[in-house]
């Protein structure tokens, strides 16, 4: 009895120093092959990149791997990196940002990345039914046009000849068979860009983007990890007729941010709110009573708008254009897009309203009334009545 007692407890001991081992193992926060992790470039010495993890020890990382065509470094120490942990060599904690150049005799690091979830590196090959042919090393992977980008592709040429980082989305035939995808590179890299701009991103903020796509009622832009709409309402103070007219897609232009919806991942932007206001400096350039040219731009049964400088339109009320005729619509007398000179008879900042009038019918009425003036002040001047003929016969005697 004793001696089953004494192995019940033993093995109770063993059990629980295991469980508290693999807890200790699990605190200690060790790296497993392919997993990722943020690393903090501490510095480069010859052909490695030497990583603060965040743990006992550093990590190395090929230098090729962050090193453009020209072999110029594309980080710096300090700057903060994804990378996969692949195991440990000679007493170092080797790390990838990528598998490339992979050989037959290496295939199996291909497993190994598709299993872990590392990206490889890959070479546009061609364009092909469907897709591109990506070669990996000596291997040969599908990219299907749905896993190249974010958006629709416009033009499948420009991709070919590009070295870029896929993910394995599919491992068959001891690696004769991959489909592979840059898409979900993109949306990794964006989602974590999303989460950083979470913290920035503001309303009101003026940011640069990219024009994305052009439709009627605006235009989509991209600024970093974001999309959204640019209405066409936002896109100029003067009325839009053709957003293609004033956009293109891939224009850089500076935004601002109108409104944020992480939830429903929705955004908009205004380009109108970095340009200058026309209405700032109205009272100076239209004060009361100056004349301007215009043009017609939108015909109401109340009266015509007329487009004065972009952003500023003016009402010509009804009852100022007939020259003193009674007409029942403005069309019986101007149309779109008609050039006319006009008065400006009042400004209402406020309510960004300006009233006017014709110029035409204004110097008619006002030379009218000259006339008038001048005719009342030659009455005044004239003689006095001159009398009957009598009255002048009898003048003639007198003298």
């Amino acid at each position: 009895m004793i001696d089953q007692h004494d192995d019940t407890v033993a093995g109770t001991e063993e059990e629980s120093f295991a469980a508290l081992f693999a807890a200790s193992q699990s605190k200690s926060g060790r790296l497993k092959p392919g997993e990722q992790t943020q690393a903090r470039v501490l510095h480069v010495s010859g052909d490695w990149v030497f990583l603060d993890i965040g743990q006992k020890g550093e990590g190395v990382l090929d230098r090729r791997e962050l090193a453009d065509e020209e072999g110029n470094l594309v980080v710096a120490p300090g700057d903060i990196i994804t990378a996969w942990f692949i195991g440990g060599e000679k007493g170092e904690l080797r790390f990838t940002t990528k598998i490339g150049g992979v050989g037959a005799a290496d295939r199996s690091l291909i497993e190994d990345a598709w299993r872990a979830g590392i990206p490889v590196e890959g070479s546009v090959e061609k364009e092909v039914k469907g897709g591109f042919e990506v070669k990996i090393g000596s291997n040969r992977a599908f990219a299907p046009y749905s896993q190249m980008s974010l958006r629709r592709i416009a033009d499948g040429a420009s991709y070919v000849g590009k070295k870029l980082k896929f993910m394995i989305l599919e491992y068959a035939e001891g690696g004769r068979n991959l489909i592979v995808s840059h898409r979900a590179i993109l949306e990794e890299e964006a989602a974590r860009e999303k989460e950083l701009l979470k913290e920035t991103l503001q309303t009101g903020m003026t940011v640069t983007a990219t024009v994305t796509s052009i439709q009627k009622f605006g235009a989509f832009v991209r600024a970093g990890a974001v999309e959204g709409l640019l209405p066409v309402s936002e896109i100029s103070w003067s009325k839009v007729k053709d957003v293609a007219d004033l956009l293109a897609v891939g224009d850089e232009i500076s935004v601002v941010v109108k409104t944020i919806d992480w939830d429903n991942n929705k955004f908009s932007f205004s380009l109108k709110d970095t340009l200058p206001d026309p209405w700032d400096t109205l009272v100076q350039n239209f004060p009361v009573g100056s004349v301007h040219s215009g043009t017609v731009s939108r015909l109401a049964q109340f009266g015509a708008f007329v487009t004065l400088t972009d952003g500023v339109d003016g009402l010509l009320h009804i009852s100022k254009i007939g020259k003193g005729k009674r007409i029942s619509h403005p069309r019986e007398v101007l149309k779109d897009g008609e050039a006319l000179e006009v008065i400006v008879e009042g400004v209402d900042r406020d309510n960004r309203r300006i009233s006017l009038a014709m110029a035409e019918t204004v110097r008619a009425a006002a030379e009218a009334e000259a006339d008038m003036l001048s005719f009342r002040q030659t009455t005044n001047q004239a003689p006095e009545k001159m009398g009957t003929f009598a009255d002048l016969l009898q003048a003639k005697l007198n003298k």
